[in-house]
């Protein structure tokens, strides 16, 4: 039977370092709830941690209201899949995923039954005598019904292609299984592809906890927003415009904003976040001026790299971007030309000048 995780206050020292401090995070019966964040910041760490492998040095980990702190991990009912696998080469589909059963002494009609079914499920039955590592490794993780199913990074060693096609595999079987799935990967698209809710993660720290379309619409931070996607950082300001407030760009563009939450007060310095599709052509006057540096065709899309003066930007930001819909597009640029961009006041986001904290009415941290 799948179950609640719950982490409450967990903490994780390695000697006088530590890797986790008092983390607090609900992860809900059945859902697949995705660890998301750059190399080391914990999330693998925190996997290890539910699964027993990892000691913990506060706090508790609770399956539903059992605390599992002192568990031992082949007593906690988990299955688990890695980045490398763990299959064993000397054994066929079937033996490798009647592994786990076989060691529960499982009679063997019972046993056949239940491979049959996972096998089918995984979509191997025409594999279970060699191929296909990642849907076997799945399957015997899975055939032994256990409550909570973690994933390390399994896509990672696989090409584009298969990864696309692996993703969507294991969110359907983990549809029709119906089991609390941690997933954890460092790849955004995956994310935003595979999850019901994503966690952020930054030096051990949750910053965000959300849906994919929240995440990527709404993020919490500065860091949630360059890290999933891109986003665009300009300098700004807030301003009375009309009888409702504004941003003020540092070339003098005012955008009116009516989403804008109490904590936004006027005459505050704020970072102005705008992701690359959010852009539009505009007359001039009517948007932020800048120039065409760069123009990278890649089909449906064309995305340009921007020129703007220097005491525009928030510093230090690998690229400044536009992305056009060349389906809707009814004028395209080249590399020189001058051109205004007016940002979409409805999607843009704003944050605090330090970019710790947003802005926007309704944008939560835990969702």
């Amino acid at each position: 039977m799948s179950v609640a995780i719950t982490a409450d206050k967990v903490v994780k020292r390695y000697g006088d370092l530590t890797i986790i401090p008092q983390l607090t995070q609900n992860i809900r019966n059945g859902e697949f709830f995705t660890l998301l964040g750059p190399s080391g910041c914990g999330k693998t760490t925190l996997l290890r941690m539910i699964a027993g492998f990892n000691s913990i040095e506060g706090g508790q980990i609770r399956f539903n209201d059992q605390v599992i702190n002192d568990i031992p991990a082949h007593k906690r009912n988990i299955g688990m899949v890695f980045q490398s696998y763990a299959i064993f080469p000397h054994l066929t589909v079937r033996e490798n995923v009647e592994y786990g059963l076989k060691l529960r002494n499982m009679p063997k009609d019972e046993m056949k039954a239940k491979v049959d079914k996972i096998l089918d499920v995984v979509q191997i039955t025409e594999y279970q005598d060699g191929g296909q590592q990642q849907r076997v490794a799945l399957a015997r993780a899975i055939v032994i019904h256990p409550s909570v199913l973690l994933m390390d990074e399994p896509l990672s060693n696989l090409d584009a292609k298969l990864r696309v096609e692996m993703r969507s595999a294991i969110r359907e079987v983990q549809k029709q299984v119906g089991i609390t799935t941690v997933y954890v990967t460092h790849d955004q698209e995956e994310a935003l592809a595979i999850s019901d809710r994503i966690a952020v993660m930054k030096k051990g720290v949750i910053q965000q906890t959300a849906s994919p379309h929240t995440i990527y619409t709404r993020p919490y931070n500065v860091f949630v927003a360059t890290f999933i996607g891109h986003s665009n950082l300009f300098k700004g300001r807030i301003e009375e415009s009309g009888g409702s407030k504004a941003v003020v760009f540092a070339d003098g563009f005012v955008l009116p904003m009516n989403n804008l939450n109490e904590a936004a007060k006027v005459g505050d310095d704020v970072t102005i976040a705008v992701r690359p599709e959010e852009f539009s052509i505009c007359g001039e006057g009517q948007g932020v001026k800048c120039t065409i540096k760069t123009k990278v065709f890649l089909g449906k899309y064309i995305t340009y790299g921007l020129d703007f003066p220097d005491d525009m930007l928030i510093p230090d930001q690998p690229a400044i971007e536009f992305s056009q819909d060349l389906g809707h597009a009814e004028r395209v640029l080249d590399i020189g030309d001058t051109v205004y961009l007016k940002p979409n006041a409805a999607k843009v986001n704003v944050f605090m000048a330090d970019g710790s904290k947003s802005l926007m009415e309704g944008v939560v941290e835990n969702e």
